[in-house]
């Protein structure tokens, strides 16, 4: 099925005479810029095919979902986590970028949220061993061969759950060898046509195992200390940003705490790796928290990772963005008019309406983009 044509912008919607809101200036990082600071953060859709020659592959499911939040005025779409290898998918169902025939599938979704005047983005990752994991409405338990699975690695033999396999612990030969793929899927970005690339560090995914002390118990050079422990997460930015263009922008989600206390990786080590990564060209920080042990408990409420972001964005200059149950318009413009983020992440608030940037535009008195095939509607 070919693509629906792109359809040209008009004017934005217009604003009050005096108004004006922080949430729809734009952002400009490098060569790049933003038309407003809503972003949308990447979240898995978990429903491209899990084997054969279109394993990983986008499609019809893809484009739609895409496509509607471009219409929908989001300034930034960041892309699901996409595989860099088949062996790094969270799930047998996830997107992947190890492969060519991948490559010209997403084309078609870089395309049209351009002419939407939305900046298309993707994080690219390896999920460690939190892999081979199934759909979230399936339960999100490990699969085996018998259902398109596969032994997941990890920095460390440690299962991220009982009942769950454990992990191959990554030789050194390895690691330089996971670190070329996540340049090599920067390179096939890239060619996809995204303008943004993110590096997934967070969520107890791989990078985010050797970041923690609770995942990595190495004791070579990527072990121990916490110059050891963030040795692998350097050098895939340094692998990327060595083949990733100059004149546009690589951010890295982290999670900048595990909440387990001195036995995880902590804020305070966040604020010492981001000034690290802002040395190694790093544009951004997507900051978020959690995800490396299962059943921790974290006090969950509206911003509550705000805080984390705001601390890096102080100590360090390096520019964030927020996440995590940031839902109302007036709570994403007080984050960013206290200068505590340069934008806002917003996930499932995103899932349950596309056009959340057009209700928040009329109710700021912002501006957003509006497609000519709707100008009868404004």
């Amino acid at each position: 099925m070919s693509a629906a044509p792109a359809t040209p912008a008009a004017p934005a919607t217009p604003a009050g005479p005096d108004a004006f809101a922080a949430l729809f200036t734009p952002y400009t990082l490098r060569s790049v810029t933003i038309p407003n600071r809503v972003w949308m953060a990447p979240m898995c859709q978990y429903s491209a095919e899990a084997f054969g020659p279109n394993a990983g592959v986008a499609h019809e499911w893809h484009f739609a979902h895409y496509a509607a939040r471009a219409v929908g005025g989001t300034g930034l779409i960041i892309q699901e986590a996409t595989a860099v290898s088949p062996e790094g998918r969270i799930s047998p169902y996830d997107l992947g970028i190890w492969n060519d025939t991948q490559v010209e599938a997403l084309r078609r979704i870089t395309a049209f949220v351009k002419a939407q005047g939305a900046v298309p983005g993707i994080q690219i990752g390896h999920a460690g061993r939190k892999a081979s994991t199934d759909t979230t409405w399936k339960g999100g338990g490990w699969v085996g061969p018998e259902a398109h699975g596969w032994l997941p690695s990890a920095p460390s033999p440690v299962a991220f759950a009982e009942g769950d396999p454990v992990p191959h612990e990554l030789t050194a030969d390895e690691i330089r060898a996971v670190t070329g793929q996540f340049a090599d899927a920067a390179r096939r970005a890239l060619a996809a046509g995204y303008e943004v690339l993110e590096i997934h560090g967070a969520h107890g995914y791989l990078i985010g195992e050797f970041l923690s002390p609770y995942s990595n118990k190495r004791t070579d050079a990527y072990g121990g200390s916490f110059e050891n422990r963030t040795r692998f997460a350097l050098e895939v930015v340094d692998a990327v940003r060595a083949v990733w263009p100059e004149e546009l922008p690589l951010f890295f989600r982290i999670s900048a705490t595990d909440w387990l206390g001195e036995a995880g990786w902590s804020a305070d080590e966040t604020v010492r790796l981001a000034g690290l990564l802002l040395e190694h060209g790093v544009d951004l920080l997507d900051t978020s928290t959690g995800g490396l042990a299962p059943g921790v408990k974290i006090a969950v409420g509206p911003g509550y990772q705000v805080p984390f972001a705001a601390r890096v964005k102080a100590e360090t200059g390096l520019p964030v963005a927020a996440v995590g149950l940031i839902t109302e318009p007036e709570q994403a413009e007080k984050i960013l008019a206290n200068g505590e983020a340069d934008a806002v992440l917003l996930g499932r608030e995103l899932l349950r309406d596309p056009y959340w940037a057009r209700r928040a535009a009329a109710e700021l008195g912002g501006e957003v983009r509006m497609p000519i095939p709707y100008h009868r509607a404004w």
